[in-house]
Parts: C-alpha cells; structure tokens; sequence
C-alpha cells in the first residue's frame, strides 16, 4: 500500500482527486502513440516517460495515478511478438512506474496522500478499432471472464491500492470483471463509459450499476471517457442505486473519431463543475482523455476551497 491509510478508508472520509488522461500527457511529452498498444507500447520502449508522466499529476493535486495498462493485455502484446511471460512483467511493471513516481513525488514533497490505481480496460480496448465505446462484442459473459482473469491476476499480484475497471462500455462487461475480481484480495472501482442516461451499449445506468451493488470487492462506481455533460446524472443514479462513493473523470468534451484516430470539436471541461458532482455524491474526482495536469491542479483547488 502506497498510503497510510486505504482509499476506501479516504473516500469515507471525503473527496480524492484523480489523475487526467495519461496519452495525452506522453502526446504532449513528444511521444507518438499512434500505435495498436497506444500508452502500454512505452512500458517496454521508454517507462521513464510513464512515472514523469503520473509525477506531473501528482504535483498538479492528484492523488491517485492511474496506470498504463489500460489497453495492456497478453493477446495485444502477442499480436507484437511479445510472449506471454514477457507481456506479465509489462504489466507489473505499469504498477511499479507508478509506485516510482509516488516515491518521485515524495522526493519533491509532496505530503498527502497517494494511491495507485491498476487500470483494466475493456475488451474493445485490445481490438483498437473503436468498440470499447460500443460494446455488444458478440462475447458471451463466461468468454469475456476468461479473457480479463489472467490479467488481472497478474495486476492484483502486483498489490495496487485498487483495480480500475474503466471505460466499461457494456454491463455484460461489467458482470463478466465483477466475477474476475472476486477473490482477489484487491479492492476496484467499477467505471462506465456512457451516453446520456445509457451505457454506451444502450443498457439503463439504473441497471448497469445495480450489477455492483452488492460487490464487496467494489468501492466505487460510476463514469470516465464520457462527454462532461454526461456526469451529472450519472453521479445522482450511481450513488441512488448502490450507495457507495461515486468515481468520474470525464473527457475534455472532445470527440474521439476512432477511424481517424484524432480528436475533434471544443473541449467543455470545466473544473467549477466538479462541486455539482461532490455534491451529488463524487468522491473519486478527475479526468480522462485530454484532460492534463493544468486541469487536474484546478481540480484539486476546486475541491480543496470547497472544503
């Protein structure tokens, strides 16, 4: 454990404000991500460039960087040569570059409290062609079990602060990594991806967040990689239907063009709308594609006045 005390001991106690998005961040850096493993292809070329990239969250007020294994998975590595044995040290590594940068962070003095996320993305996420914001992959739920367990288990072993299951288009998904946490002995957080009052595979939020209700493994639910618009209502019917702390970090309010692979439109962020959403039941607060440490630190200040 990376703080003295859990996150979902911090959560009880109030807000915590997460990192922003990590691509954007290593973009802005001078890397070029234009590649099917997108951040995960720098767990082997340049790690470095992942801990500098959660140490600039962490200076800027985050309190919780979320790892580079979002589209990490041993069929993406294979798809690159990369054997299985190989692919399991990537992933413990995107743990350790994170556990390096609260170490960094430490070193440059910053006091409070630090945790490190593991994220999960889905499915979609190894395909690279756009369906994580779809879903409805023709998959069954025992299918899509089988392909994030192993993965999981290597990230669990690695004992982050939680698993991030993030950018969930889909609540059969969701069912499927609510069953391949259990047992792991390490606590997650349940995040869809959304639009308006749906996921983005069209099921209810009501419904897709009831599946979490019940799961002890979870301590938080809710939305990320949505339009900013997005979160108010998601925030109300995720703490509404399981009572547990809201996490969301929302795009910039950008649109992703998945066939192009850039993003289009004007950015709708605005941190002033963080209080509305702690209000309403946040407690995991941040931010998600295109949404870099400038973002984070008025965040962090947001939610700091407030209290």
């Amino acid at each position: 454990m990376t703080s003295t005390i859990t996150l979902a001991e911090a959560l009880a106690a109030g807000t915590v404000v997460l990192d922003g998005g990590m691509s954007n961040q290593l973009e802005a850096a001078g890397h070029d991500l234009s590649d099917e493993l997108w951040s995960a292809r720098l767990l082997a070329e340049r790690p470095e460039a992942i801990t500098e990239a959660h140490l600039a969250y962490f200076e800027a007020g985050a309190g919780v960087a979320i790892t580079s294994s979002y589209q990490a998975t041993f069929e993406g590595f294979a798809k690159r040569g990369i054997e299985q044995g190989r692919g399991a040290e990537l992933l413990a590594l995107s743990v350790e570059l994170a556990r390096e940068a609260v170490r960094q962070a430490r070193g440059k003095g910053v006091a409070r409290s630090l945790w490190v996320a593991a994220s999960v993305g889905p499915y979609g996420a190894m395909l690279a062609d756009g369906s994580e914001y779809r879903g409805r992959y023709g998959l069954s739920v025992d299918e899509l079990e089988r392909f994030h367990r192993p993965r999981l288990e290597v990230l669990a072993g690695t004992q982050p602060d939680v698993l991030a299951l993030e950018t969930v288009p889909d609540a059969d998904e969701a069912e499927a990594l609510l069953r391949a946490v259990r047992g792991l002995g390490v606590p997650a957080w349940l995040s869809y991806s959304v639009a308006g009052d749906r996921t983005r595979a069209g099921q209810p939020l009501e419904e897709a967040f009831a599946l979490a209700a019940d799961a002890d493994e979870v301590i938080a639910v809710g939305v990320n990689c949505c339009a900013p618009e997005d979160v108010a209502g998601a925030v109300e019917t995720a703490a509404r239907v399981t009572g547990k702390p809201v996490v969301v970090y929302p795009n910039s309010g950008e649109a992703w063009d998945a066939q192009a692979r850039s993003w289009s439109g004007e950015a709708g962020f605005a941190a002033e709308q963080v209080e509305a959403w702690r209000a309403s039941g946040a407690r995991l607060i941040g931010g998600c594609c295109r949404v870099g440490p400038e973002a984070i630190g008025s965040i962090a200040r947001t939610l700091s006045a407030a209290r």
